[in-house]
């Protein structure tokens, strides 16, 4: 199950298409879905779980907390929205495109991809897009 949580104030359009293009993703890579919750929060929100949890003072976009048992996904999503307004315009995108983009993120994380080396990196995006391009 796929669960939406807001700590700010901002709700996500189409929740229940959402959910649908996540569940496929989730099928299409030979995954099962467990429950999965995204945490929709502000900078400081997340900036406070980066310090505490990861020991990193900096801002960032997303944290998956990953709690998976095999092939069944589960795990907590914080997604800043600051910080993907702000990432929308530095890259040039619009922000729901942007904010689709960093939900596959974590996700994908999930499956067992990886985006420290630049070749994981390429893969991460091939494969960010490539579900993109599935979006309702």
């Amino acid at each position: 199950m796929i669960s939406f949580n807001y700590e700010i104030d901002f709700k996500l359009d189409k929740e229940v298409e959402t959910s649908k293009w996540i569940s496929d993703l989730i099928i299409e890579e030979n995954y099962k879905e467990g429950e999965i919750n995204y945490i929709f929060c502000s900078d400081e929100y997340l900036h406070k779980i980066n310090l505490d949890f990861l020991n990193h003072d900096t801002l960032t976009d997303i944290i998956s907390f990953d709690y998976s048992v095999g092939k069944e996904l589960h795990g907590d999503i914080y997604v800043s929205i600051e910080r993907v307004r702000d990432n929308s315009k530095d890259f040039g995108t619009t922000f729901s495109n942007e904010l689709a983009r960093v939900m596959a993120h974590g996700v994908l994380h999930y499956c067992g991809y990886k985006d420290k080396s630049d070749e994981e990196s390429k893969l991460m995006r091939s494969k960010e897009n490539h579900y993109l391009s599935k979006r309702i």
